[in-house]
Protein backbone atom coordinates (compact mmCIF):
# COMPACT_ATOMS: atom_id res chain seq x y z
CA UNK A 1 0.00 0.00 0.00
CA UNK A 2 1.42 3.81 -1.19
CA UNK A 3 1.65 6.50 1.69
CA UNK A 4 -1.25 8.13 -0.26
CA UNK A 5 -3.02 5.42 -0.07
CA UNK A 6 -2.44 4.87 3.10
CA UNK A 7 -3.23 8.70 4.35
CA UNK A 8 -6.71 8.54 2.24
CA UNK A 9 -7.72 5.14 4.26
CA UNK A 10 -6.37 6.94 7.69
CA UNK A 11 -8.50 10.77 6.53
CA UNK A 12 -11.60 8.38 5.85
CA UNK A 13 -11.34 6.59 8.79
CA UNK A 14 -10.96 9.11 10.99
CA UNK A 15 -13.81 11.11 9.35
CA UNK A 16 -15.94 8.50 10.08
CA UNK A 17 -15.28 7.78 13.23
CA UNK A 18 -15.42 11.48 14.47
CA UNK A 19 -18.39 13.02 16.54
CA UNK A 20 -20.69 15.26 15.26
CA UNK A 21 -20.39 17.67 17.68
CA UNK A 22 -22.35 21.16 16.19
CA UNK A 23 -25.24 21.91 17.97
CA UNK A 24 -28.31 21.24 15.73
CA UNK A 25 -29.61 24.95 16.63
CA UNK A 26 -26.61 26.16 15.92
CA UNK A 27 -27.75 24.76 12.28
CA UNK A 28 -29.63 27.28 9.90
CA UNK A 29 -32.31 25.79 9.53
CA UNK A 30 -35.25 24.44 11.62
CA UNK A 31 -35.62 20.47 13.13
CA UNK A 32 -32.90 18.45 11.82
CA UNK A 33 -30.83 21.11 9.66
CA UNK A 34 -32.29 20.02 6.19
CA UNK A 35 -33.77 22.24 3.94
CA UNK A 36 -36.03 21.02 0.71
CA UNK A 37 -38.03 23.21 -1.09
CA UNK A 38 -39.53 22.37 -4.44
CA UNK A 39 -39.73 25.74 -7.36
CA UNK A 40 -43.45 25.88 -7.10
CA UNK A 41 -42.87 27.04 -3.09
CA UNK A 42 -40.55 29.67 -3.95
CA UNK A 43 -41.75 33.41 -3.17
CA UNK A 44 -41.17 35.67 -6.03
CA UNK A 45 -40.71 39.41 -4.89
CA UNK A 46 -39.37 42.48 -7.14
CA UNK A 47 -35.68 43.40 -6.24
CA UNK A 48 -34.91 46.64 -5.09
CA UNK A 49 -31.66 46.89 -7.06
CA UNK A 50 -32.90 45.74 -10.47
CA UNK A 51 -35.21 47.05 -12.61
CA UNK A 52 -38.80 45.23 -13.34
CA UNK A 53 -40.24 43.05 -14.09
CA UNK A 54 -37.02 40.76 -12.95
CA UNK A 55 -38.01 38.75 -9.85
CA UNK A 56 -35.91 37.53 -6.79
CA UNK A 57 -36.98 34.09 -4.29
CA UNK A 58 -34.68 34.09 -1.49
CA UNK A 59 -34.31 30.55 -1.10
CA UNK A 60 -31.48 30.61 1.88
CA UNK A 61 -29.71 32.96 4.14
CA UNK A 62 -30.03 37.43 4.99
CA UNK A 63 -28.17 38.95 1.76
CA UNK A 64 -27.03 41.25 4.51
CA UNK A 65 -25.05 39.19 6.63
CA UNK A 66 -21.82 37.25 6.26
CA UNK A 67 -23.70 33.91 6.10
CA UNK A 68 -24.28 31.53 2.77
CA UNK A 69 -26.88 32.19 0.51
CA UNK A 70 -29.15 31.18 -2.01
CA UNK A 71 -31.42 33.06 -4.43
CA UNK A 72 -33.12 32.56 -8.07
CA UNK A 73 -33.60 35.42 -10.58
CA UNK A 74 -36.41 35.35 -13.00
CA UNK A 75 -35.60 37.34 -16.05
CA UNK A 76 -37.88 37.91 -18.87
CA UNK A 77 -36.50 37.75 -22.40
CA UNK A 78 -34.92 40.55 -23.76
CA UNK A 79 -33.14 42.10 -19.84
CA UNK A 80 -30.66 43.66 -19.99
CA UNK A 81 -28.04 43.46 -16.63
CA UNK A 82 -26.41 46.49 -16.94
CA UNK A 83 -22.44 46.50 -16.42
CA UNK A 84 -22.38 46.14 -12.76
CA UNK A 85 -19.91 44.66 -9.66
CA UNK A 86 -20.64 42.75 -6.37
CA UNK A 87 -18.79 42.69 -3.37
CA UNK A 88 -17.77 38.80 -3.07
CA UNK A 89 -17.52 36.18 -5.19
CA UNK A 90 -20.37 35.44 -7.48
CA UNK A 91 -21.69 31.91 -8.59
CA UNK A 92 -24.19 31.49 -11.09
CA UNK A 93 -25.95 28.56 -12.28
CA UNK A 94 -28.30 28.75 -15.38
CA UNK A 95 -31.59 26.53 -14.64
CA UNK A 96 -33.61 27.84 -17.50
CA UNK A 97 -33.44 29.71 -20.82
CA UNK A 98 -30.50 31.59 -21.83
CA UNK A 99 -28.33 34.14 -20.25
CA UNK A 100 -25.37 35.91 -22.21
CA UNK A 101 -22.90 37.48 -20.34
CA UNK A 102 -19.90 38.95 -20.65
CA UNK A 103 -17.32 40.85 -18.66
CA UNK A 104 -16.85 44.22 -18.77
CA UNK A 105 -17.42 47.86 -18.27
CA UNK A 106 -19.79 48.53 -20.53
CA UNK A 107 -22.33 46.64 -22.35
CA UNK A 108 -21.96 45.36 -25.48
CA UNK A 109 -24.24 42.13 -27.09
CA UNK A 110 -21.62 40.97 -29.27
CA UNK A 111 -18.72 40.21 -26.30
CA UNK A 112 -21.52 37.70 -24.34
CA UNK A 113 -21.04 34.26 -24.00
CA UNK A 114 -24.40 31.94 -24.25
CA UNK A 115 -25.02 29.82 -21.09
CA UNK A 116 -27.92 27.97 -21.24
CA UNK A 117 -29.08 25.23 -18.68
CA UNK A 118 -26.92 23.63 -16.87
CA UNK A 119 -24.03 26.39 -17.82
CA UNK A 120 -22.49 27.96 -14.87
CA UNK A 121 -20.34 30.96 -14.32
CA UNK A 122 -17.86 32.24 -11.20
CA UNK A 123 -17.43 35.90 -11.27
CA UNK A 124 -14.37 37.62 -8.32
CA UNK A 125 -15.13 40.37 -6.41
CA UNK A 126 -15.33 43.65 -8.00
CA UNK A 127 -14.91 42.60 -11.64
CA UNK A 128 -17.32 44.08 -13.71
CA UNK A 129 -19.89 42.22 -15.49
CA UNK A 130 -22.88 42.57 -17.56
CA UNK A 131 -25.69 40.33 -19.93
CA UNK A 132 -28.90 39.88 -20.68
CA UNK A 133 -31.75 37.12 -21.26
CA UNK A 134 -31.85 36.06 -24.28
CA UNK A 135 -35.42 33.93 -23.79
CA UNK A 136 -37.39 34.41 -20.33
CA UNK A 137 -34.61 32.78 -17.99
CA UNK A 138 -34.09 31.16 -14.02
CA UNK A 139 -30.65 31.54 -12.66
CA UNK A 140 -29.43 30.46 -9.39
CA UNK A 141 -26.75 32.18 -7.00
CA UNK A 142 -24.97 31.32 -4.56
CA UNK A 143 -22.12 32.59 -2.50
CA UNK A 144 -21.55 33.81 1.20
CA UNK A 145 -22.59 37.64 2.05
CA UNK A 146 -22.88 40.31 2.43
CA UNK A 147 -24.45 40.35 -1.33
CA UNK A 148 -24.90 43.52 -3.01
CA UNK A 149 -24.18 45.40 -6.31
CA UNK A 150 -23.41 48.49 -7.45
CA UNK A 151 -23.77 49.87 -10.84
CA UNK A 152 -20.71 51.05 -12.89
CA UNK A 153 -23.08 53.97 -14.42
CA UNK A 154 -24.89 55.04 -11.10
CA UNK A 155 -27.60 56.05 -13.75
CA UNK A 156 -28.08 52.20 -14.51
CA UNK A 157 -29.59 51.51 -10.42
CA UNK A 158 -33.07 51.44 -10.40
CA UNK A 159 -32.37 52.58 -6.46
CA UNK A 160 -31.31 55.93 -7.50
CA UNK A 161 -34.42 57.09 -10.09
CA UNK A 162 -37.73 58.48 -9.32
CA UNK A 163 -39.73 56.66 -11.48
Amino acid sequence: MTYVHSFLLFTAAALAAAPLTADMADLPYSGDGHMMVTADELVWTDIASMAAPAKIAVIEGDLSKAEPFTFRLRLPAGYRIEPHVHPAYERVTILAGELRFAHGREFDRAATRPLGPGGFAVMPPGAPMFGYAAEDTVIQLHGTGPWGIDYIDPADDPRLRDD
